[in-house]
């Protein structure tokens, strides 16, 4: 069966204009399956496949976190890590509004405000990662070093076993 062909996103034309190689791994996306969904669709290991959140700090301000999607995230880690007093999801559609992703279909890349990037520090020991490339239904594979070279990510420890 050929593979969908999945039109353009602000992730995909960045990573292309960036000389980025990645594949494409479109999949029927289902409400609320998130990244557990995916995997199991597309036949990867759900510690692989990378969930984007956005979530913010006491004053408001945004971040963006990346994570196993096999793992959840201590918020209280993270603030401690990133020198916050608190982090905590952002709601829909005010994670909507910075990054310009519907909830979703966020991709780390290619967002329309600029956040600081957190990567749990394991994500970047795997070979390779399957992250959203900035639509519903739709994964993209990369080496993992991209989100520390393009996206300048800072490694933290703040995984939860789900």
């Amino acid at each position: 069966m050929p593979a969908k062909h999945v039109s353009e996103t602000p992730a995909t034309a960045l990573l292309r204009r960036r000389g980025v190689a990645f594949t494409e791994h479109p999949y029927d996306y289902v409400e609320h399956g998130g990244a557990a969904e995916s995997a199991r669709q597309l036949g990867l290991d759900g510690h692989a496949v990378v969930k984007t959140l956005v979530m913010q700090d006491e004053a408001g301000k945004p971040l963006v976190v990346l994570m196993h999607g096999d793992r959840t995230v201590s918020t209280k880690n993270l603030a401690r890590q990133a020198g916050r007093k608190s982090i905590a999801p952002c709601e829909p559609e005010v994670a909507q509004r910075h990054s310009g992703y519907l909830v979703g279909g966020t991709s780390p890349f290619g967002t329309k405000k600029a956040m600081p990037v957190f990567v749990e520090r394991s994500v970047l020991a795997l070979p390779r990662i399957w992250i959203n490339g900035g639509r519903r239904g739709y994964l993209v594979g990369i080496g993992p070093a991209v989100l520390v070279d393009l996206l300048g990510a800072t490694p933290v420890d703040c995984a939860l076993a789900d």
